[in-house]
């Protein structure tokens, strides 16, 4: 028997890069303390720097007093910060040779109704829980960046895990404002990598054949399709786009196209002159802005966008109104 989702009151995160400083936040500004272990030099700097930075856009999701927040502890031991967490958040590198041997150490110290979520954009839950203690608690949870603004959260399980743990999962994921997504298939790169890794590969090619630059795709992206894709996908956008014969309209015209030879699913080798095309390009785009404030633009985009949509209850707006009424419920707002 897990723990229930009402039950979680500390949650461990593994490792604090980007992903898992994102997790860090995320849950503590729903008054869940957290505990989090790293090894790397300057970790802990880093993770409270991160924390700090994304308060001002998580205060315009959810305004939650500070008296209400988590706690946040730092230790440099995997045992003291697993042992007595409800919960568990790994987000080590994405390497089967580091995260098998530290999910083994982790289920080891881990109370044995305590849920471990792995954070991974490909690997298998079936791989990764191969060496576990009770390896039917492992499932993997694949955010995506920002984690403490962004709902979306893939969640597989392996051939070990249990039909529970993946419904705790998914159950503690949405009460912290996520929109969880049960991948029923456990599949390399599981369902949103693979259809960003086509798009990837095509910009590659456009660069690399001087058909683009970095910042005219990106533009293709901006003012296009990905105004469409903030809310209704790829799939609803087409249905809408085959007129009052929908689909199969759509699917008659358009799809001979598919047999036409635009596009390259094989990526380019990455040569040294690819690299510096994206990197030179990239650079240009920033325009000499520092990391942080570009990233501060990013979140409140990203907040302003959701918001807007709020006012439909469509897409993340949607998540987003559900987010603010679970934490009033829960902390009483």
């Amino acid at each position: 028997m897990f723990i229930n989702k009402d039950e979680i009151k500390k949650v461990a995160i593994v490792g604090t890069g980007v992903i898992g400083a994102g997790w860090a936040a995320r849950i503590l500004h729903r008054g869940i303390d957290v505990v989090a272990t790293d090894i790397g030099p300057g970790a802990e700097e880093a993770l409270r720097e991160v924390i700090a930075n994304s308060e001002k856009a998580l205060e315009r999701v959810v305004r939650v007093p500070a008296e209400k927040k988590g706690k946040l502890t730092f230790t440099s031991s995997l045992k003291e910060a697993v042992e007595d967490a409800d919960y568990i958040q790994e987000s080590a590198p994405e390497v089967e040779t580091i995260k098998i041997p530290l999910l083994n150490e982790i289920s080891k110290y881990a109370k044995p109704n305590a849920i471990i979520g792995s954070s991974t954009s490909g690997l298998l839950p079936s791989r990764l829980q191969s060496e576990m203690i009770n390896p039917e608690r492992l499932v993997v949870a694949h955010p995506f960046n920002p984690v403490y603004l962004l709902p979306l959260v893939e969640v597989v399980g392996g051939e070990k895990t249990s039909a529970e743990a993946v419904d705790t999962a998914m159950e503690f994921y949405q009460m912290i404002g996520m929109k969880p997504l049960k991948v029923r298939v456990e599949i390399d790169g599981f369902i949103a990598d693979r259809l960003l890794e086509a798009l990837w590969r095509e910009i590659l090619h456009l660069v690399n054949d001087d058909v683009a630059t970095t910042q005219e795709l990106d533009d293709a992206i901006i003012y296009g399709a990905g105004l469409r894709w903030a809310f209704m996908g790829t799939n609803l956008t087409y249905w809408l786009a085959g007129g009052k014969k929908g689909m199969r309209h759509f699917m008659n015209q358009f799809g001979p196209a598919l047999k036409l030879p635009w596009t390259k699913l094989v990526a380019p080798e990455l040569t040294d002159e690819l690299v510096d095309k994206m990197v030179e390009g990239t650079d240009e785009q920033s325009q000499g802005q520092d990391l942080r404030e570009l990233e501060a633009l990013r979140d409140n985009c990203l907040v302003s966008i959701m918001e807007a949509l709020s006012e439909y209850d469509y897409a993340s707006g949607k998540i987003l109104k559900q987010d603010r009424e679970i934490q009033k419920e829960r902390l009483s707002l």
